[in-house]
């Protein structure tokens, strides 16, 4: 399993953005291998980081070559205040089953020590 967080400094978004950034999700969960998608952000620094697990690394290639993507990232400057993506490949999870109906599905299958 691979994950992809895209980390970014928040700018003045606009309806271009909303609308772009929407089609992308929608892009992103039509894609045979994503597993699901978290949000966190950190209130001290302002930073936001969306992360969407993937079954493969082809997966999220698709999601990255697809046009729709590659605009965004050739827009991104006029929204955002900065961005770095981070992409690894998960060894190990493990946990109790507390968390079951707030995580994607297969990471929770994927208790491996």
């Amino acid at each position: 399993m691979y994950s992809s967080t895209f980390i970014f400094a928040k700018g003045t978004f606009d309806d271009e953005f909303y609308k772009l950034d929407e089609e992308i999700a929608a892009l992103a969960k039509s894609i045979p291998g994503y597993i699901g998608e978290e949000t966190w952000e950190n209130p001290s620094s302002g930073l936001v980081s969306n992360v969407y697990y993937w079954d493969s690394m082809e997966a999220l290639q698709l999601l990255v070559a697809h046009p729709k993507h590659r605009e965004a990232k050739e827009k991104q400057s006029k929204w955002l205040a900065g961005y770095q993506v981070v992409i690894s490949q998960v060894l190990r999870m493990y946990g109790d089953s507390k968390l079951a109906e707030q995580l994607p599905k297969l990471v929770l299958t994927q208790n491996v020590l």
